[in-house]
C-alpha cells in the first residue's frame, strides 16, 4: 500500500502488471475508515473485486464492512472516487466469476478450497468527476494521459501472455477504447474550439491533432472489431499512434492550458 501511494498506484515485483486499488470501507463494528489493496477488474461504467481472502473459509473483512455500509473510497492511484458497492448475485455472478477464472485461473483454485461461495463485487462510481492530484487544466490532461498510457501497457502485456482473447480481455480492451473514445470527443468538441478562440496561432497545431484523433478513432473501431490473433499488432497500431499523439499534444497545448 505505501508503493502504490508513493507511486500514483504501480507498484513492482509480481504484481507490477496488475491492476490494483486501494479500497477504503467502514468497520462494520468500529465506524473507522479501513482500506485494504486489491486486484480489480474493468466492466464498463465500473470494476470488479473479488473476495477470496485466498481461498480461507471465512470471507474478508473488507467485505463484511461494504455489507454493512455499501458507501466506499476507490483509489486507482491517479484518480479516486466515492463508490456504491453492488454484491453481484446469482446468474450475474456466476456468469462474471467464470470470466474472471477465464482471465485469471487463481479465482477457481481459490473457489475449490473453500465451502463458501467466493462473492464478486461491483464498485459502481458515484455521480460526479473523479478527484485527481493536479489542479490546472495542464496537470488534469497529463493525469488522463498517463492513465490511457498505463491501461494500454497492462492490455498488451494481457493479449501477449494470454494466448487467447478471452471475454474478460475483450473488455478491458472495449472499456479502454470506450475511454479514450470519451476523452477525444470531449477534446474535439471543448478543449480545441476553446483553445481555438483565445488562441488563434494553435489553429495548425489543432488542425494536427483532430487529424490524428480520426485516425485513433479507425484504429479503435478495428481493434474492437478484432476477435483474433491480429489484436496484438493492432493494439502495437494503436499504442505508437496514440502516444504520439499524446507527447504531440502535450508538447504543444501545456504551456496554455
Amino acid at each position: 500500500m505505501a508503493e502504490f501511494t508513493a507511486n500514483d498506484g504501480r507498484v513492482g515485483g509480481p504484481f507490477e502488471n496488475s491492476r490494483l486499488l486501494l479500497l477504503t470501507t467502514t468497520g462494520a463494528r468500529t465506524g473507522q475508515a479501513r482500506t485494504a489493496i486489491l486486484g480489480y477488474y474493468p466492466d464498463g461504467d465500473r470494476v470488479l473485486v473479488v473476495g477470496s481472502a485466498g481461498g480461507s473459509p471465512k470471507h474478508p473483512d473488507w467485505y463484511h464492512n461494504l455489507l454493512a455500509n455499501p458507501e466506499v473510497s476507490v483509489d486507482l492511484g491517479l484518480f479516486d472516487y466515492p463508490a456504491t458497492a453492488v454484491v453481484l448475485r446469482g446468474a450475474e455472478r456466476d456468469e462474471v466469476f467464470a470470466r474472471l477464472v477465464e482471465a485469471e485461473p487463481g479465482w477457481d483454485e481459490y473457489q475449490k478450497q473453500t465451502t463458501r461461495t467466493i462473492p464478486v463485487v461491483a464498485l459502481v462510481q458515484q455521480p460526479g468527476p473523479p478527484v485527481h492530484g493536479g489542479g490546472s487544466f495542464a496537470e488534469v490532461l497529463k493525469t488522463i494521459h498517463t492513465a490511457f498510457r498505463r491501461e494500454l501497457v497492462l492490455i498488451r502485456h494481457e493479449i501477449a501472455t494470454s494466448g487467447t482473447l478471452g471475454a474478460q480481455l475483450r473488455i478491458n480492451c472495449l472499456t479502454m477504447c470506450q475511454g479514450l473514445h470519451y476523452h477525444h470527443t470531449g477534446e474535439s468538441t471543448a478543449l480545441f474550439p476553446a483553445l481555438v478562440e483565445q488562441h488563434p496561432e494553435l489553429a495548425d497545431v489543432i488542425a494536427v491533432l483532430q487529424k490524428e484523433h480520426d485516425q485513433i478513432a479507425v484504429l479503435l473501431a478495428e481493434l474492437e472489431q478484432l476477435v483474433d490473433a491480429n489484436v496484438l499488432a493492432q493494439v502495437d497500431e494503436l499504442i505508437a499512434h496514440l502516444n504520439a499523439h499524446l507527447d504531440r499534444e502535450e508538447a504543444a497545448l501545456l504551456p496554455y492550458l
